[in-house]
């Protein structure tokens, strides 16, 4: 009913990922030439700038499981992964060492010329008790984690998806009254902190076309600093087609001054399931396909671009088989990708 509840929580092995991408920039393996993953039998390139800006992290997830399933002599699996692989996808930022991480990142992504994708996602109180509960302690140190983030994209270009389901779950009551000021002042924060940089886009999370009705949000986006930030961002780790996005998205850029806003595509090419318990639709359902793939050429001038925010083949949650959210599940990832056209 909500939507993207557990969006993406944090795991031991996402920040020894971090540690290990931040040790190949060191060592100038993740540079323009894509060595990292290209020498494991990876292979993954770049997209051609002009269409898709974003940078693919060569070092990827997605990318060492095309690596070993290579090794392995299983190319029909490692070619459909592959489709994940070679595609820009979000880093999210963990709360350990976010300042080494969003260095890591851009720096990597600027050295192959491209603009790093981040996620921060550790407002307190995160995700009311569902499954990835959690975020900072407090206030004082969700801006520490903010401002350590800004100390690591410096001056490099990045673009920033701001808390999914943050505003989203103050509107449709999920989130205790007691800590709704707190939370506005929170975002309004992040959002300048982050706007003080040279190179720095930030789109804050708007929920989906599944959710409610954009007259119950565009208020509380402006009490949350949506004037200050590029835009905002829709469908972030849902399925609700890109069409249906659209016109989500339009209709509440309407009442926010014309905002322009962003939409995951990551695994909406067959739309949202609509069997099952309905909250509980949103949860790693089965027979969900890879949507479009990354670009800033959409179909509407409005749109700013297409992106895989969600990053495809981990896990919403410890529901129908899966890991705990946001740790990689090897067979749902194959079936996204499988059931996706080219």
């Amino acid at each position: 009913m909500y939507g993207s509840r557990g969006v993406g929580a944090f795991t031991g092995g996402r920040a020894s990922a971090v540690v290990l991408g931040a040790a190949l920039l060191m060592t100038g393996c993740s540079s323009s030439d894509d060595k990292g993953a290209a020498d494991a039998g990876a292979g993954i390139t770049q997209q051609p700038k002009e269409s898709d800006p974003f940078w693919v992290n060569p070092d990827g997830t997605a990318a060492r499981q095309v690596a070993r399933l290579v090794e392995d002599g299983k190319k029909s699996e490692a070619d459909q992964i592959r489709k994940i692989a070679q595609q820009p996808v979000a880093e999210w930022i963990s709360p350990e060492n976010p300042e080494e991480q969003a260095r890591g990142f851009t720096e990597g992504a600027d050295e192959a010329g491209r603009t790093a994708l981040l996620v921060l996602y550790n407002i307190p109180h995160r995700d009311c008790g569902q499954y990835s509960q959690g975020g900072a302690a407090d206030g004082d140190a969700y801006r520490d984690f903010v401002d350590g983030v800004a100390k690591g994209i410096g001056d490099r270009p990045a673009t920033v998806i701001l808390e999914p389901d943050a505003v989203l779950h103050l509107v449709d009551g999920c989130t205790p009254d007691e800590f709704h000021e707190e939370r506005y002042d929170l975002l309004k924060g992040a959002i300048a902190k982050l706007k003080g940089l040279k190179n720095t886009k930030v789109y804050l999370d708007a929920g989906n076309a599944g959710w409610g009705n954009p007259d119950q949000i565009h208020e509380p986006l402006k009490w949350a600093g949506i004037d200050q930030a590029d835009g905002f961002s829709v469908n972030v780790s849902n399925y609700y087609s890109t069409e249906d996005s659209i016109a989500y998205g339009k209709q509440l850029s309407a009442k926010i001054g014309g905002k322009h806003f962003v939409i995951d595509t990551s695994r909406n090419g067959n739309g949202p399931y609509t069997e099952g318990a309905e909250d509980e639709r949103w949860c790693n359902p089965p027979g969900r396909a890879l949507g479009e793939t990354p670009t800033t050429k959409t179909s509407d001038p409005l749109v700013d671009a297409y992106l895989w925010v969600k990053r495809p083949g981990e896990s919403d949650g410890e529901c129908k088989g899966g890991p705990k959210a946001g740790e990689w599940w090897p067979e749902y990832a194959l079936k996204l990708a499988q059931g996706s056209t080219p």
